[in-house]
């Protein structure tokens, strides 16, 4: 049994749900438009299981990727073996993070950036990121606002996943704390995985989400150091946010 943010069940949830090259609401299109001209190193913070990197490699953008997850960075390099693709993957802590090149582009799609519950290690996380970029390099990434799931709830909700070798993954789901003041809200996540009738494995997972308003983003992202910060909204360049907006996109320059 563990406890940790990405192990290996919840790795195997992430592979079947979030599959490579699954766009959610334009995102890698988004991505892949943003980069393309850019002719320098580029990396996906939080790259996960290589939903997003994956089709910019194979759309023949110079990207690589870091992640704290081993277990996530073991699926992503399966993958790029599978499909004959190479490039860079790190592991590492973003609040800490020392990689030995600098980036023209950092990107971190999906909103993961809102995984990191607790605002200093977000502040430290986005230090660390502008200090891997080159002088006008571009950190773009994108959050959402939190939905109204605010009541913590015993009873939770359950969902059951079948893996393509047959065996059942079931995820139940409790919302088991909201932080107001501090902008957070966590879920506690149990896996447990079936075999023919019988349990094998079991995992649990902290699943935290934070909250930012548009407005504290941008003065974080100004604070840390950031210029030309341009929002747009819902992956549409030009398109500025309105009450309407599902998800902010950032581009913002060092």
């Amino acid at each position: 049994m563990s406890f940790s943010n990405y192990g290996e069940l919840c790795t195997e949830v992430y592979d079947l749900t979030k599959k490579i090259g699954q766009s959610f609401g334009g995102d890698i299109e988004f991505y892949k438009e943003r980069l393309k001209d850019i002719e320098g190193n580029i990396l996906e913070a939080m790259v996960g299981s290589g939903r997003v990197l994956i089709p910019l490699l194979e759309a023949g953008i110079n990207i690589e990727g870091v992640d704290y997850s081993k277990n996530m960075l073991a699926s992503c390099q399966a993958t790029l073996d599978e499909r004959g693709l190479v490039t860079n993957l790190y592991q590492g802590d973003l609040t800490k993070l020392s990689l030995p090149k600098k980036f023209d582009a950092i990107i971190i799609p999906a909103s993961s950036i809102l995984l990191i519950d607790n605002r200093e290690d977000s502040i430290k996380s986005i230090t660390s990121l502008y200090n891997q970029l080159n002088p006008g390099g571009k950190l773009i990434l994108d959050i959402s606002l939190p939905d109204n799931d605010f009541l913590p709830n015993e009873n939770g909700s359950t969902s059951v996943f079948t893996l393509p070798n047959g065996d059942t993954i079931t995820m139940e789901k409790k919302l088991t704390e909201v932080d107001f003041l501090n902008q957070f809200k966590v879920y506690l996540l149990k896996y447990e995985k079936w075999r023919n009738g019988s349990l094998i494995q079991t995992e649990l997972q902290r699943f935290a989400l934070r909250w930012y308003g548009v407005e504290e983003f941008r003065l974080l992202l100004k604070e840390i150091g950031f210029s030309k910060i341009n929002i747009t909204a819902d992956y549409l360049s030009g398109k500025q946010p309105d009450n309407k907006t599902g998800t902010f996109v950032f581009e913002a320059t060092k």
